[in-house]
Parts: C-alpha cells; sequence; structure tokens
C-alpha cells in the first residue's frame, strides 16, 4: 500500500530528520507547520507544504485545520513532533479518518508518562530511583510546603511542559531555586504554578538520556549521546552531540517503566545521575527528540522504524555505529554567548580555546541542517538567523 505521511512541526530539527529519513525510502512526505515555508519544508524530500492555525493559541482550530488537509490530501500516516501537537491529535484522534496511523498509545497511556506527577507516582511503586518529592496542587500549596523545606537549592517541576487547555496550550518551565526567596517569587509570579507541581531536592550531577522506541510494550531499540557543547554553554540544547553506549542501568529503568505501561512508539527517558552513579528518573517525553538526526546517523534510523512496527514492515537488522554531529548555527550562538561573557567566567585563554575548538569541532563530524545532499534548509535557516540577528 502507498502511504503517505504528514510531518508536523516543520521548524523543528526533529521533523526535518524525520523527513529525510523516510523521504529518502521513497515514501511520499508532506510537511506542516503554522506558516507556508519551514525548515524541513524546503527539504528536497517534502512533496508539499501544507498550513494549519496556530496550535499554541487555538487547539481546535489547529485540529480542524490540520484535518481538512489530512482529507484532503489522503494523509494515511500522522507523525506530530511537539509535545504540543502530539496532546492536541490526542485529544481528538477519534475524529481522525480510519485510514490515518497515529503511532501513539493511547492518551491514558501517554498521561501515565507524560505527567510527571503520575510518572513518580508509577516509579515509587516500582521502587525506581527519584529526587526526594513532594506533590503540590497549586501555588498556594506550594508556599505553605516551602515553611518545611531547609536545604537548597530545590527543584519547582510543572506536571508537564506543555498544558493543554480547551482555549491554549500554556508553555512552562522547570526552576531550580537557590532559595526561599527565590521559590516564593516562582510560584507567586508564574501563572503555570496554579496547575499541579512538584518540588523535588535538586540532584547533582549530569544529565543522561535514553532513547527508545517500543512496540506494544516490547523493546525494539535503545540509542543514547553524549552531550560534547550546549547553548547556553551551561546546560541547555546540545550543539554538539556524539553517540555513545546506552548506560544498561539507565536502560533497565527505562524499560521497567514502558514495559509496565505497556508502550508504544518512541520516547525520550531523562536522567539525572548523580556522582555516586545512581540515575534519577527526571521526566519521559512522548516524542523526537533534538538529537534525532544523530541517532540515524549511527545506525539507529528511529522515524523509519516507527514506520516499519506501525505498518507491519519487516524490521532490518541494525548496526550501530559511532557518530558525531552538529547543530552549526547553534553551536556558532554558544560560541557568542562565551566570547561576550565576563572574563571572571571565560579566560581570555578559554574563549581563544573555545573558538578553536569551534572552527575544528573533530573529525568525521557531519552538520545536522546543512547536508550537501539536501542544502536549502540550511539556506532557510540561515536566512531566519540573519533576520533575527537584524531585527535584534
Amino acid at each position: 500500500m502507498d502511504r503517505r505521511i504528514l510531518v508536523l512541526d516543520g521548524n523543528q530539527r526533529a521533523a526535518l530528520a524525520a523527513v529525510r529519513s523516510l523521504g529518502s525510502r521513497k515514501l511520499w512526505v508532506a510537511v506542516g507547520e503554522t506558516a507556508p515555508h519551514s525548515l524541513a519544508g524546503f527539504s528536497r524530500f517534502c512533496k508539499e507544504r501544507v498550513t494549519y492555525d496556530d496550535p499554541f493559541s487555538n487547539p481546535r482550530e489547529f485540529f480542524q485545520t490540520l484535518l481538512s488537509q489530512i482529507e484532503r490530501l489522503g494523509i494515511t500516516f500522522l507523525l506530530p513532533i511537539t509535545e504540543a501537537t502530539t496532546y492536541i491529535v490526542l485529544k481528538y484522534r477519534s475524529e481522525l479518518p480510519d485510514s490515518v496511523i497515529l503511532p501513539l498509545p493511547d492518551s491514558a497511556t501517554v498521561e501515565r508518562v507524560a505527567n510527571k506527577n503520575e510518572l513518580f507516582a508509577l516509579a515509587q511503586r516500582e521502587n525506581l530511583p527519584i529526587p526526594p518529592t513532594r506533590v503540590c496542587l497549586n501555588a498556594l500549596e506550594g508556599l505553605e510546603a516551602l515553611e518545611l523545606i531547609q536545604d537548597y537549592p530545590i527543584v519547582l517541576k510543572p506536571f508537564k511542559s506543555k498544558i493543554l487547555l480547551d482555549d491554549s496550550v500554556v508553555s512552562t518551565q522547570v526552576v531550580i531555586a537557590e532559595s526561599a526567596a527565590q521559590a516564593r517569587a516562582a510560584l507567586e509570579t508564574r501563572a503555570y504554578f496554579e496547575f499541579p507541581f512538584t518540588i523535588q531536592s535538586f540532584i547533582k550531577g549530569t544529565g543522561q538520556g535514553i532513547f527508545a522506541l517500543f512496540k506494544h510494550g516490547d523493546p525494539v531499540c535503545y540509542f543514547a549521546h553524549r552531550r560534547i557543547r550546549e547553548k547556553p554553554p551551561g546546560g541547555g540544547v546540545s550543539v554538539l552531540s556524539e553517540s555513545a553506549r546506552v548506560n544498561e542501568t539507565l536502560k533497565a529503568t527505562a524499560e521497567k517503566l514502558l514495559h509496565t505501561v505497556h508502550w508504544h512508539g518512541v520516547a525520550m527517558v531523562e536522567f539525572r545521575v548523580s556522582d555516586d552513579g545512581t540515575g534519577y528518573l527526571m521526566e519521559i517525553n512522548p516524542r523526537f527528540w533534538g538529537s534525532l538526526q544523530l541517532a540515524i546517523d549511527s545506525g539507529v534510523d528511529f522515524p523509519w522504524l516507527l514506520y516499519l512496527i506501525s505498518t507491519g514492515g519487516e524490521l532490518p537488522e541494525l548496526s550501530w555505529r559511532h557518530r558525531r554531529v552538529r547543530w552549526l548555527l547553534g553551536d556558532l550562538d554558544r560560541l557568542y554567548l562565551v566570547l561576550k561573557s565576563p572574563v571572571s567566567t571565560y579566560s581570555i585563554a578559554r574563549k581563544v580555546l573555545e573558538i578553536l575548538r569551534f572552527l575544528s569541532p573533530g573529525l568525521r563530524t557531519r552538520h545536522e541542517v546543512n547536508r550537501w545532499r539536501d542544502l536549502r534548509p540550511f539556506w532557510f535557516e540561515l536566512k531566519q538567523y540573519l533576520l533575527a540577528l537584524r531585527n535584534s
């Protein structure tokens, strides 16, 4: 059967990776975004670009315009990339045509892992490590809980990074509070703390992730990477990363959780690994991740494998290989932040070293966006980057 695929959230780098993966397999792929032009939409593997309403300002209208595009194009495989579009499509899933495959479990299953409060409760029942945690239903409960806390920093963690309401999608942020005053200020000024959240002890250590694909509760494959450089430099989005061997302890935790909820599809399981080697569960996201292209280059082609398990295709044998991938413009942004920082943070010698490292990212490093066989996405990204600089 000739399937027609629609990849949403075309300005995401993960969307570009998915389009390149599926399109290079001779599959028909369209790209959707709120604007006519997008990063993934400029790929040579994109057959058609479609637009829809902004999911954040009007979820229902977003789905209605999306539905009309699905019916117009005869889409049979729908792939949301971000949490916002994922949650909306799941909410209205029953309205999709029967012919459309949505490679996600049901809403209740997604809620068990994407809702951090539900996830931490599940982890506790399974005796899996989580930071000391207190659940609060709203800011008032949080302010009362602060009276009993002695040790800082603490982490204020909303139950979801994207909260779907009837008329909008609310974006939230995790807050690391160094003092009671900082915690109170966050609870009193950030509206999303009127929704449930947790207060957790801050775990000193490093962030590590396990990326997984499951088929009806059983693991298909795993992947892990190591962040070499991030934007901002203190921790954030990976701009230079390399594939890494999967940590077996973290893998066992991820597998226990995803098998317990009978997971189907991709998942990003995040941990904080303390100095003693304990991997504390942080969150699970039911979507593709920013470094998806690295996994594909390393021989674990998640979009293609997801398509195969969703359509009854035969899975190939996987051959893992070490790769390094760089997001060039993100790395340039990082270098700028380093160079403009005070000397007390980065010495002159360190800044010179960072310039040299930027110019020589390492042998056999591949670029995430700018690729010779598909250059148009990079020209689009560069144009948007320069426009943003001019307007800043």
